[in-house]
């Protein structure tokens, strides 16, 4: 796996975001993470939606406080994944979404991407002063699963959530 870092998404990357998109939709892959970008609107859109979520004062209603991070590989500044990370908790977030939400391009899945995008975004989550996170997943992904409790996440409960009639485990990370 080649060296990553987490950077907020400027436009400058928009061939890469909109690649990113196109390449998560052919997949047929839910674009966790991502914020509004799974909507058909235009990077600028997406980036200033992203911008919105960062100040309370902009804030959707019924939304929280975001940070929108893409995760670069330094050699060629690919975006391999993308990963938000929720500053606080609101009913439906602390139930079924988590403080996370991550996804990692289909065909650089399977490299080591994913744990170290979660690592990385648990310690900035730390050094923002969280003391603990909660991060979910579909029963079905085994990826992620495996992602998680290879950073120490400690299944908690699997949770049903009705509107989509999915199953969904709960991982706690100590931080």
């Amino acid at each position: 796996m080649d060296e990553c870092r987490l950077v907020k998404p400027d436009s400058t990357m928009e061939n890469e975001i909109l690649a990113y998109r196109e390449a998560m939709q052919a997949a047929g892959s839910s674009m966790d993470g991502t914020g509004t970008l799974r909507n058909d609107i235009s990077v600028a859109q997406w980036l200033e939606d992203n911008r919105r979520m960062e100040d309370p004062a902009t804030l959707p209603e019924n939304m929280v406080v975001a940070e929108q991070f893409v995760y670069v590989r330094e050699t060629d500044g690919r975006i391999v994944g993308m990963i938000q990370f929720r500053h606080i908790l609101n009913d439906y977030l602390a139930t079924y979404g988590g403080h996370i939400g991550y996804s990692v391009r289909p065909d650089e899945r399977k490299r080591g991407y994913a744990k170290q995008m979660l690592a990385d975004c648990l310690r900035y989550c730390k050094a923002f002063g969280l003391e603990r996170a909660l991060v979910t997943c579909l029963v079905e992904n085994e990826g992620s699963r495996r992602t998680m409790l290879a950073n120490g996440g400690a299944y908690e409960c699997t949770v049903h959530y009705e509107p989509e009639d999915k199953y969904l485990e709960r991982y706690w990370f100590e931080l």
